[in-house]
C-alpha cells in the first residue's frame, strides 16, 4: 500500500495520530462520549498488557488516562470479526488486571472504557452509536456500577440524531471530507505522517514482517487444514478459534484468487459464508 495514501483508518496512522497529539485525542473521546474531560495522558507507553507469562498478551491501539481515575481504550477496526464482543470482553479484563497490584482493594479498580471507532455495522442495527453497561435483566433500570462501559462507533448508522461535529467525524472516516475544526485538525496531523520519513520507514518495516507472518501462519494454517481437517491461519485467528481461524484461512486463500471450490475444501465453510467473505473484501 502506498504510504503517501494511507488514511486516518490505517491502524497505524490512527495510532501515531492519537498517541502524538493527546488533545486531539482528548477531542475525539468528548465527541463520542459526550462528556467533558479535561486532559489525557499515555495510560501505559508500551500499550502491550501481558499479565501472565503463558497468558494471552493483547497490544491496544490507543490507551490512555484522564485526571479522575478513568482509562480509555480505543480501537480502529477496519475489517468486520464475528469475535468483536468478547474481544471488548477480553480487552476490559486485561486493562482491569494490569491496572490493579496485587493484594489491592476492588475499589482501586479505575472506571474504563473500551471503544471501536468501525467501518462497518458491528451489530447491523444501524444505529451511530452502540454504547454497552451492565444492567439488571429483570431491571433494565437498575445498573451493575462496576463503572465499565464499552462502545462500538458506527459510521454508517442514522446520523440524524447526531451532532454536527459528529456527522462531520463520519463523513471523515469514510470520505476524509473535512468540514469541521476538528476533522481539519485531523487531516492535517494525518499529512503529517504522511510526510515523516521516519515513521515511513516504521510502517514499511512493520508490513514486512506483518506480511512475512501472514505468510508463514498461511502455510501452517493450510497444512493444519489438510492434515487436521481444521484451518487456523493466520495467528489470531489460531488464537482465538477454529471458526474464526478458518475464515481467516479462506479471506487470504480469496485474496491469493483461489478457486472457491477449494476454499471450501480446504477452509471447511459452507459456500454461503466463504462467498459472503468475497463480498466483503
Amino acid at each position: 500500500m502506498d504510504y503517501s495514501k494511507l488514511t486516518f483508518t490505517n491502524n497505524f496512522v490512527f495510532c501515531k495520530v492519537l498517541e502524538n497529539n493527546l488533545d486531539l485525542c482528548r477531542q475525539l473521546l468528548e465527541l463520542i462520549l459526550g462528556v467533558a474531560i479535561e486532559r489525557v495522558e499515555l495510560a501505559d507507553k508500551e500499550k502491550v498488557l501481558d499479565v501472565t507469562p503463558d497468558g494471552k498478551s493483547v497490544r491496544l491501539d490507543i490507551y490512555v488516562g484522564d485526571d479522575v481515575n478513568t482509562v480509555y481504550n480505543i480501537e480502529m477496526q477496519v475489517a468486520p470479526k464475528r469475535n468483536l464482543p468478547k474481544r471488548s470482553r477480553y480487552y476490559q479484563g486485561m486493562i482491569d488486571l494490569n491496572s490493579i497490584e496485587k493484594g489491592a482493594k476492588y475499589s482501586a479498580l479505575k472506571k474504563s472504557y473500551v471503544i471501536f471507532v468501525c467501518m462497518f455495522d458491528p451489530f447491523t442495527e444501524k444505529l451511530p452509536i452502540y454504547t454497552f453497561t451492565n444492567r439488571c435483566k429483570e431491571m433494565l433500570e437498575l445498573e451493575l456500577g462496576d463503572e465499565t462501559t464499552k462502545v462500538f462507533v458506527n459510521p454508517y448508522g442514522d446520523t440524524k440524531e447526531l451532532s454536527e461535529n459528529m456527522k462531520a467525524f463520519f463523513q471523515y472516516l469514510k470520505e476524509e471530507l473535512t468540514q469541521s475544526e476538528f476533522t481539519k485538525r485531523l487531516g492535517k496531523e494525518v499529512e503529517r505522517v504522511r510526510e515523516n520519513k521516519e515513521w515511513r520507514r516504521e510502517y514499511m518495516a512493520w508490513i514486512s514482517e506483518l506480511e512475512e507472518s501472514k505468510e508463514e501462519a498461511r502455510a501452517e494454517g493450510w497444512e493444519e487444514g489438510r492434515e487436521e481437517g481444521r484451518e487456523e491461519g493466520r495467528k489470531e485467528g489460531r488464537e482465538e478459534g477454529r471458526e474464526e481461524g478458518r475464515e481467516e484461512v479462506a479471506i487470504s486463500m480469496l485474496k491469493d484468487k483461489v478457486p472457491i471450490s477449494k476454499i471450501i475444501l480446504y477452509s471447511k465453510l459452507p459456500e454461503s459464508r466463504v462467498l459472503e467473505l468475497q463480498r466483503s473484501l
